[in-house]
C-alpha cells in the first residue's frame, strides 16, 4: 500500500525556483498553457478543493505528489491569486496565446483603413481591459462605477493613440505602415494598463513580510508592480508583431499570394503569431518574479515608520505583482 502524500510540500509557493529566469519560465510556460482554457467548471473545482483541503492539512486519499502540483497549476490559471474569485475565462493567462493570435492577426492583416484600425485596436484595448482587471494585485473590491471610469479612460486613450500613429503611417512606406499595430499597442500598454489599476497607485497594494504576513498597503509597490508588467506585456508582443511585417512583406511578393492576399495575409499572419506567442507569453511574464520585492527604504515614510515599529528586522517587503 501506498504512503500517504506528505503534507509538508509547500504549495504556497510555484514548484520551481522564482529566483531564477529558468525556474520562472517553467512555472509560467504551465500557468500560461492554452490547455487550460478547455478544462471543464467541475475540474476547476475538483482541483479546487484538492489545494484548499492540502492547506488545512486533509490530503485527498491516493493523492501523488504531480497530481498535487498539477493541481495546483490548474487552480493558479484560474482563481486570483488575492482574491480567491474565479477569473473571467478570456482574462485568464492561459487565454492569451489564443486571444492576442487572433486579435493581434486582424490588426496586422486589417490595418489600411481607419474604421478597420478603430475596430481592432478598440477590440483589443477591451480585451486588454478585461486582462489588466482579471491578473490586477490586491484583494480591495473595485466598484461597478470605478470600473467603467476606467475601462472607458483607458480604452480611448490607447484607440486615440492608434489612430494618431496610423494618420502618420500613411505618409511611410507599406513595411513600416505594418509596424504601426505594434506602436500602438506598445504605447497603449503604457495607457491601459495604469489606468485599469489607477486604483492600486491610489490606494496601493499589500505588502507583506517574507512569512506572507500582511504589513500594510503600498502605493511605491504599486507604481513598481505596474511598471514590471507594462514592460513585459510590450515585450511579449514585440516578437509577434516586429516579426511577421518583414515575412509578409516579402511573402506578398509571391504571384499565389498577392493574388490570393485576402486569404494568404490573415492565415499566415495568424500562424507566425501563434509560433511567436507560445514561447513570447510564458518567457516575458519570467522576466520578474510574480512575488516581487522591495527595500523596506523605498516604500512610503509613514508605511516604514509603522512597518520599523510594529515590525523590527523587516528590511524587505513582498507583494504580487499582478500579470
Amino acid at each position: 500500500m501506498a504512503a500517504e502524500l506528505s503534507t509538508s510540500i509547500n504549495i504556497k509557493e510555484p514548484r520551481w525556483d522564482q529566483g531564477t529566469f529558468v525556474g520562472r519560465a517553467k512555472h509560467f510556460f504551465t500557468v500560461t498553457d492554452p490547455r487550460n482554457i478547455l478544462l471543464s467548471n467541475e475540474q476547476l473545482e475538483k482541483a479546487r478543493q484538492i489545494i484548499l483541503d492540502y492547506k488545512k492539512g486533509v490530503v485527498t486519499p491516493g493523492l501523488t505528489e504531480d497530481e498535487l502540483w498539477r493541481a495546483k497549476y490548474v487552480f493558479d490559471s484560474a482563481f486570483h491569486p488575492d482574491t480567491g474569485e474565479k477569473m473571467l475565462l478570456i482574462g485568464r493567462m492561459s487565454a492569451q496565446v489564443p486571444m492576442n493570435m487572433t486579435i493581434t492577426g486582424c490588426m496586422m492583416t486589417f490595418y489600411r483603413t481607419t474604421p478597420a484600425v478603430l475596430f481592432w485596436q478598440w477590440i483589443n484595448q477591451s480585451f486588454n481591459a478585461i486582462v489588466n482587471y482579471t491578473n490586477r494585485s490586491g484583494d480591495a473590491p473595485i466598484t461597478v462605477n470605478q470600473l467603467g471610469t476606467a475601462y472607458v479612460s483607458a480604452t480611448t486613450g490607447a484607440v486615440a493613440t492608434a489612430l494618431g500613429l496610423n494618420a502618420l503611417a500613411k505618409h511611410v512606406s507599406p513595411l513600416i505602415g505594418r509596424f504601426v499595430p505594434f506602436a500602438a499597442v506598445a504605447a497603449a500598454n503604457c495607457i491601459n494598463i495604469p489606468l485599469m489599476r489607477q486604483r492600486e497607485l491610489k490606494h496601493g497594494i499589500p505588502v507583506t513580510d517574507e512569512n506572507d504576513n500582511r504589513l500594510g498597503e503600498s502605493s511605491k509597490a504599486a507604481q513598481q508592480a505596474i511598471t514590471q508588467v507594462v514592460v513585459s506585456r510590450i515585450l511579449m508582443a514585440s516578437p509577434g508583431m516586429a516579426i511577421p511585417p518583414f515575412l509578409m512583406n516579402s511573402l506578398e511578393k509571391k504571384l499565389f499570394l498577392k493574388r490570393h492576399s485576402r486569404i494568404c495575409d490573415p492565415f499566415f499572419c495568424t500562424f507566425f503569431l501563434f509560433l511567436s506567442l507560445v514561447f513570447a507569453t510564458p518567457l516575458c511574464c519570467a522576466l520578474f518574479p510574480q512575488k516581487s520585492s522591495m527595500a523596506l527604504s523605498r516604500l512610503e515614510p509613514e508605511l516604514q515608520e509603522k512597518i520599523r515599529a510594529c515590525h523590527p528586522g523587516v528590511e524587505t517587503v513582498y507583494f504580487n505583482k499582478g500579470l
